[in-house]
């Protein structure tokens, strides 16, 4: 079953992170597929550029609002993502648990609805 893993952090949080801190997260983030892919799971995702990157759109009464910024005004932005294609729901909260941002933000699982 394929889930998401979305990773939400306030980049407020990483002010006070050294230069060798990042460094060493980076290390953990980039051990994560491959640790993961050898358990057999299939792993792929993405960072996001930083939240102020951002334009949303939406129509409304038949016309496009275009705007920056994410959709939702919240401390907490969306910062990457990976799709794990694994057994199940706890295979899926073991990914999670092993993000690295977990100790600063929180990370949402969601399954992907598959369609036929």
């Amino acid at each position: 079953m394929r889930y998401l893993i979305l990773i939400y952090v306030d980049p407020a949080t990483y002010a006070s992170v050294s230069e060798a801190e990042q460094q060493a997260e980076m290390a953990e983030y980039y051990a994560l597929g491959p640790t993961f892919r050898e358990r057999g799971w299939d792993v792929s995702g993405e960072a996001l550029q930083p939240v102020d990157t951002a334009t949303t759109v939406r129509q409304r009464d038949g016309k496009f609002l275009v705007t920056d910024g994410p959709f939702a005004e919240t401390k907490e932005h969306l910062g990457g993502f990976y799709l794990v294609d694994c057994a199940n729901l706890d295979e899926a909260l073991e990914f999670a648990r092993s993000v690295p941002d977990v100790r600063r933000g929180s990370i949402e699982v969601r399954p992907v609805l598959e369609f036929s």
